[in-house]
């Protein structure tokens, strides 16, 4: 197989699997999230979509999902997540942080 062929069968392979990640989404409302605990399978990629149903923005922050954005008033921002190993990842809306906590459980 030449070189372009190959480099264009890695580009669609690449996009194909991007493609067939689930897609989860978590909502702030009254500066907690729903769910606050969101199931995920391990081992796979998926897309999360956070919804501010909030009249303020959030920060959206994760570290072990390597994630930190501010999600403005009454709208949503999407974020692509790695495929995690089983386990817990915290995450927070750091301008509420006494009541906007959860975690993604990958298993």
């Amino acid at each position: 197989m030449n070189r372009i062929a190959t480099a264009f069968l890695i580009l669609i392979t690449g996009f194909a699997g991007a493609a067939s990640a689930e897609t989860y989404t978590l909502t702030i409302k009254d500066h907690k999230f729903d769910p606050a605990e969101l199931k995920i399978p391990a081992d796979k990629p998926a897309t999360l979509v956070v919804k501010n149903l909030d009249g303020t923005p959030e920060e959206f922050e994760s570290k072990p999902l390597r994630i930190e954005k501010v999600v403005p008033a009454n709208s949503e921002a999407t974020f692509q997540i790695r495929a995690l190993k089983a386990g817990r990842y915290k995450f927070f809306g750091e301008f509420h942080e006494d009541s906007a906590k959860g975690e993604v459980v990958a298993e």
